[in-house]
């Protein structure tokens, strides 16, 4: 920090609100206009025409359609801010006159409807914002500054599609990685949380297989539907019964398909599972117990054949470092006063952007950014009812305030490049 922090947080502050009322139709446009995984090629044209335009130097199409712009600035460190550009397969509830009615084809080939219901549009808005901020404030600050537009982070392979197709022989290797997700937090608060941070995630596609054959005539059929539907139950006891009290863990069946009509019993059922863990002696046990319960209620069922279980999606912990959070932590409490920084403890999601800082060697710190109507979320909180009462990420109706959401996020993201690039002038 410099000797007048607090002014030069006040400016920064007073530029990010500026570039938030002019952004916000970006951002509109953005949320009406949603593309799923690898499938962001209107977003990455958008994004690279509008750095392109502020001086930077751009590559497209890293790692599909990830975007990265580069402005070399001097001697310095090399500060790499991230955003994540899909959007998820849901049906928009949310009732605004920017509602998206996109529809995408998913990775199975279905037409489905398309949503920034996780808020990768603010997560966009927000680093077109700061990159314009920095990039006409470039006297008060010596380095390289990378903003990266990362596709796929719903999808799980996006940060590692962009490391896999040489990203670092494309654009220099970051010395810090900084970046932020927005959730259901008031609007205008960041929350800032020292070591790990955002859960490990393990998804699993799992295949039972069966005997199909005629509803009339259960006795001549092995029935999959009935193998799924039991493990799918059994496996809701592994965190209660075998996960220790003080360890953290989620376990989720989120999709569950079989047949084609009602009275025809399958062949095959198939169920999707999703594994949430911080530490690898509780992943371990949780994944080896799903294995051994899937393989346990087709042997009880009397199955013919091994159930398959897939391992499609991974995630690894994302650790914050501490010295650098508590840095940035201390950023944020000058510029937009302690009573707007929380720790929000840890966070259950999970994030790709990690892989982005460990294949670089590099520290990261990713905080959570306030999108909340401060009333909505004082209501639902006194009344016991956030869950219920406040739409949160991947929801239908998730629908976060364009100000201060864009506005905090702006700053945010600047103010802690600033703090490694040494931006610490206090005069406009």
């Amino acid at each position: 920090m410099t000797d007048q922090p607090i002014a030069t947080a006040a400016l920064v502050q007073q530029e990010a609100a500026s570039l938030a009322v002019s952004l916000a139709p970006v951002y509109q446009d953005l949320h009406a206009n949603p593309e799923l995984s690898f499938a962001e090629h209107r977003t990455a044209a958008l994004v690279a025409d509008r750095i392109t335009g502020l001086g930077y130097g751009v590559a497209t199409g890293i790692g599909g359609t990830g975007v990265v712009g580069v402005l070399e600035n001097g001697e310095g460190p090399t500060v790499l801010l991230r955003a994540d550009m899909d959007g998820l397969p849901v049906l928009e509830e949310t009732g605004l006159d920017y509602a998206s009615v996109a529809r995408g084809v998913d990775p199975e080939g279905n037409d489905v409807p398309v949503m920034h219901a996780c808020g990768h549009d603010v997560h966009v808005t927000c680093l077109l914002g700061a990159a314009e901020l920095l990039a006409a404030r470039r006297d008060t600050w010596s380095g390289t500054l990378v903003v990266l537009f990362q596709p796929a982070e719903e999808a799980g392979g996006g940060a590692q599609a962009m490391v896999d197709d040489d990203l670092y022989a494309r654009v220099p290797k970051p010395d810090i990685v900084f970046g932020q997700h927005v959730g259901p937090l008031p609007a205008g608060v960041v929350g800032t949380h020292a070591g790990p941070s955002f859960a490990a995630t393990d998804a699993y596609r799992v295949t039972f297989h069966g005997r199909g054959g005629h509803g009339s005539r259960p006795q001549s059929t092995i029935d999959p539907v009935v193998m799924a539907a039991s493990a799918v139950v059994r496996l809701q006891s592994i965190v209660s019964r075998e996960v220790a009290g003080t360890d953290t863990a989620v376990l989720t069946v989120g999709t569950m398909h079989a047949g084609t009509k009602n009275n025809i019993i399958p062949d095959t059922a198939q169920i999707g599972v999703n594994i949430r863990s911080y530490e690898p002696h509780v992943r371990d046990r949780v994944v080896g117990s799903m294995e051994r319960i899937i393989r346990a209620e087709a042997a009880a069922s009397g199955a013919e054949r091994e159930p398959v279980i897939e391992h499609t999606e991974a995630f690894p912990v994302l650790v914050n470092d501490p010295e650098a959070t508590g840095a940035v932590t201390a950023v944020f409490a000058d510029a937009f006063g302690a009573n707007r920084v929380v720790d929000p403890g840890l966070v259950t999601g999970s994030e790709d952007v990690g892989m982005l800082a460990t294949a670089a060697d590099a520290p990261i710190v990713y905080w959570i950014l306030g999108g909340a109507d401060p009333q909505a979320f004082a209501a639902a909180y006194a009344s016991g009812r956030m869950e219920q009462d406040l739409p949160g990420n991947h929801s239908a109706k998730f629908a976060p305030l364009i100000h201060p959401t864009l506005d905090t996020g702006i700053a945010a993201l600047s103010l802690a490049a600033l703090s490694r690039l040494g931006g610490t002038t206090a005069t406009a």
